[in-house]
Parts: structure tokens; sequence; C-alpha cells
């Protein structure tokens, strides 16, 4: 058995500064890859050990921007050989991220216990929806039933309407692959003080739930009402919200502060509403006057009406104007590689920057260097560049 890397491999500028930390990523679908996918944007060399035929849901490898700054091996975990060759793996890793249902990795041969034999300093993160335990840890499911039982889902939207559907970032990214990332750095910064790995089980309920800290807090203090658009934060407010204009398009207004609130007034023509900011039983004249008035013109004229203001207003952009935007182009929010639009890696450092290095990782594409950079045994198909040729890891 050949010994772990040693942690604390010093970082290549430019490259982030998870410079120097292996990451192994079990193939999955949704937060699981995303929190791969920041690590990888932070600097840490991720592996992800595809499986024959790719995961469901799968987008075409070459626009799953998901992948991105990974590199990718294809493993069949259910042949004699498959779990062997992810514990090489797990021996030189810091990290290793899988999206199983409980006990399926134990199944598998490569579930904790089997990868801290090899490496006890290893980091082992578990994402899933329900957690590791729990009466429904055995069950499906996907983003929208996690927020559901959390309470989340049901604050968005409009009252005379069903609970509005945020995609899958509130559960999936923002409850699970945050919460995951932010458990396994911690964890790693405990096992190079100590030597000691340990498992890091993030829920995407646990996360959800967490996210609504101050709200429930609110709630107890009595300043949140339990249902949906009745609160400051949610819609009931009519200067914090969304309003249709003349073109079909939307506004966004964050007016909640009272100077804020009386420029807003001002640029919108309708400072005989003043005193309506504290006055609940004035909201709904605010909100139809205020519907009334960014009716009356487009976006577009709206935006510049509002521009260079601290009314707190803004366009409500759709995912292709917004790289456009002239404060994103100029922080360069978004970048272009390899033809994909998309956003750059977020937060930014300055003594160790980030970057979109390459494009999204192609099944089996990595395979011979991998086995080279991480001193793994190789096999006969390890010579392999192109992933179209690993006919028999496709099964």
């Amino acid at each position: 058995m050949t010994t772990a890397r040693t942690a604390g491999t010093p970082p290549t500028p430019g490259h982030g500064p998870l410079s120097g930390v292996r990451v192994v990523e079990l193939a999955g679908i949704g937060p699981g890859p995303f929190a791969a996918m920041l690590l990888a944007d932070l600097g840490a060399d991720v592996v992800r050990v595809d499986r024959p035929g790719g995961p469901g849901l799968a987008i075409d490898p070459a626009f799953d921007a998901t992948n991105r700054n990974k590199r990718s091996i294809v493993v069949d975990l259910k042949a004699p050989d498959g779990p062997a060759r992810v514990l090489d793996l797990a021996e030189r890793a810091d990290i290793l991220v899988e999206g199983y249902r409980p006990g399926v990795a134990e199944r598998l041969g490569v579930g904790p216990d089997d990868c801290h034999a090899r490496n006890p300093r290893l980091v082992y993160g578990r994402m899933t929806g329900w957690g590791q335990d729990g009466p429904l840890a055995q069950r499906a499911g996907h983003d929208i039933a996690y927020i559901a039982l959390t309470g989340t889902l049901g604050m968005i939207g409009r009252p005379d309407a069903p609970p509005a559907v945020p995609a899958n970032l509130l559960g999936d990214y923002a409850g699970g692959s945050l919460y995951l990332v932010v458990g396994v750095l911690a964890a790693l910064h405990h096992a190079r003080a100590t030597g000691t790995g340990q498992v890091v089980d993030a829920a995407i309920v646990d996360g959800t739930a967490h996210l609504s800290t101050m709200i429930h807090g609110m709630l107890a203090a009595g300043g949140w009402q339990d249902r949906r658009a009745a609160n400051l934060l949610d819609g009931g407010c009519p200067y914090y919200g969304t309003y249709e204009t003349a073109d079909g398009r939307y506004m966004a207004v964050g007016a909640l502060e009272a100077k804020f609130y009386e420029e807003f007034l001002r640029l919108l023509g309708l400072d005989d509403l003043v005193p309506a900011r504290t006055d609940p039983t004035r909201w709904d004249e605010l909100r139809e006057r205020v519907a009334a008035a960014f009716a009356s013109r487009t976006r577009d004229e709206w935006t510049a009406v509002f521009e260079g203001s601290d009314a707190c207003v803004a366009p409500v952009l759709s995912l292709r104007e917004a790289p456009h935007h002239p404060h994103l182009a100029a922080r360069g929010t978004f970048t272009d590689h390899g033809g994909i639009t998309q956003p750059a890696p977020a937060p930014r450092f300055s003594a160790t920057p980030t970057a979109v290095r390459t494009g999204p990782a192609r099944p089996g594409a990595d395979t011979a260097a991998v086995a080279r950079d991480w001193g793994i045994p190789a096999r006969p198909t390890d010579d392999l560049d192109d992933p179209d040729d690993l006919v028999t890891d496709r099964g």
C-alpha cells in the first residue's frame, strides 16, 4: 500500500486557494457535481469518476459547465476491479464527494470505512436530499420535495397562486452544494490539524432549513406571518417586489429604508405617497399606484429613469441578457470559455485568483493523465485520449 499524499502542498500561483488539494468526485447529478465544481474553481484537482453510460438526466458533456476545471476517468464500480480503482484514488485524496442513497457506497465497497482504512485523513463528503438517517433517508426525491418539507417553498409566491418554484437553486445548490463545500473545507482544516478525517453528512433538508434561520427568528418574535406575500421580504410589502412594465417585462424594487423609499417615489412621480410607507392600511393603494406607474413605460425606459440613483430599483433581466449588463460586464461576472457563456468563479481572491482553466471534463478523457499524476496503477485502456474509444468501460 502506498502512503497517502502529505497534506499542505503549496498552492500554485494563479490556480486558486485550493491548489494542491486533491478531490475525488463519484459522479452523480445536481448538488454533488456543483459542489465539486466549486472546489475545482477554487483550484482543487478534482477527478470525477464517471460511470459507464453516464448519469441520468445528464446533458451533452460538452456543455455541462458544472464539470469545468475537472478531470474525468470512467470506472464501473460493479466490475471486479472497480472499487479498488476508486480506493487507489481515495488513498491519495484529501476529499471525496459522493451523492448516492445511504448505504449504496458501502455496498459498492467505497464507503467511509473502506476509504478510511486506506487513508485516515480523508474527508468523506456525503450529499443527499434527506440525509443519512431518518424515516425518509431511503426515499427518492428531488429539490422541490426537499424544500417543500422545510417550509421554504411555501414561503415563495403570491397568496392566490401555487408556491413559485425557484428552479433548483434554493435546494440543490444553496441548501445542498454550498453546505457540503463549507462542511468538507471545515473538515479538511480539522484533518490537517489533527491527522484525522471524518464523514460530512450534508442533507438538502438541513441546509435549506438553515437558510431560513432569520425568518424563524422573526416568526418567533411576531415579526413574520406564516403565509405567503404577507411580510416585508416575500412580496407582501409594496416597496419590495416586482412590477410589470408596459412591454410585459419587469422591474425589481427593494426600497426598504426611508431615504431609498423617498427617492423611489420621487423618481416614480408619486411623492404624495411618502407617508404610506409606515401605514399598512394604505399598502393596497400604494401597490396599485406603483403598479400603474410602472405599466406606463417600458422596462428600458424605467431603467434609464432609475439609472445612477439610490432608489434600489433594477430591471429583471433574462439569462441571456444578464452577461451584457454594464456592471456585470465590467466586473467579469460572466466569462466565455470554449464557446460557452457561463458565470465566472466566485468569490474573488487577492492573492490566489481563480479562473475557468478548462472546459467540461469529457467522461474518461483524462484517465492516463490522472494515473500518472496521482501515481495509481494504469490499465491497458488508460492511454486512450478519446472517451468514445473506451468501449470496454461503456458496457
